[in-house]
């Protein structure tokens, strides 16, 4: 099993690139968006990878971030959908749109991504949505607040940035981060300032390190 691939590259052609590792080339299946941001012939670059064997095929995909290597695990896990549509999803949609879009259930995102029509896109947002389990920490904040009958701003401050902190966490869960993991990234941000998907996108940034 290849994690990633590290060495040369030798060739870069539409949907694919070679890259040289002690001799030997590897052809490395990619969107065209993640081959342009490789850089140039000559250069040494490193590609997170899936292998993927079949009877009848045995081949390498390619992607620049753990995020979008993951992203594509995720939805090739999806019925219905294959490697060459999971390549074109990654082309115009970034891990952290995809992630709020399936957790918002925007398939309006979802279908504007070609070859995903409405059928796939509920069929993913069902499939990936019920692989996230998430503690109800909004709910219990709520049913305090009516107990008590304490409806002032700074609480429903707190509940606004709960819900904003709720959504990012079940979005990075849908990339297959550990909530744990999520909640101690986030405990270094000021999560009141930023919106759902900065939360995403910063959460992504500190995870990846």
């Amino acid at each position: 099993m290849l994690a990633y691939i590290k060495g040369t590259l030798e060739m870069k052609m539409t949907g694919y690139v070679v890259i040289d590792v002690g001799g030997l080339g590897y052809k490395v299946f990619m969107s065209d968006v993640g081959i342009e941001k490789l850089g140039n012939i000559g250069d040494t670059i490193k590609v997170h990878t899936y292998y993927k064997v079949r009877e009848d095929d045995i081949s390498i995909f390619g992607f620049n971030t753990l995020e979008e290597l993951k992203m594509f695990e995720l939805l090739i896990g999806v019925s219905g959908v294959g490697a060459k549509t999971a390549l074109a999803m990654l082309a115009v949609c970034e891990p952290s749109e995809f992630a709020l879009a399936v957790i918002s259930e925007d398939i309006k995102t979802l279908t504007s991504i070609p070859g995903i029509g409405p059928k796939s896109a509920k069929r993913i947002i069902l499939e990936l949505k019920d692989k996230i389990k998430t503690e109800q920490q909004v709910e219990a904040i709520k049913n305090q607040v009516n107990q008590n009958n304490k409806t002032t701003n700074a609480i429903q401050k707190a509940i606004k940035n709960n819900d904003k902190v709720d959504e990012a966490t079940a979005a990075l869960q849908v990339l297959g981060y550990n909530k744990k993991e999520i909640e101690k990234v986030f405990e270094k941000l000021e999560t009141e300032e930023l919106s759902i998907e900065e939360l995403i996108k910063k959460g992504l940034a500190l995870l990846g390190r």
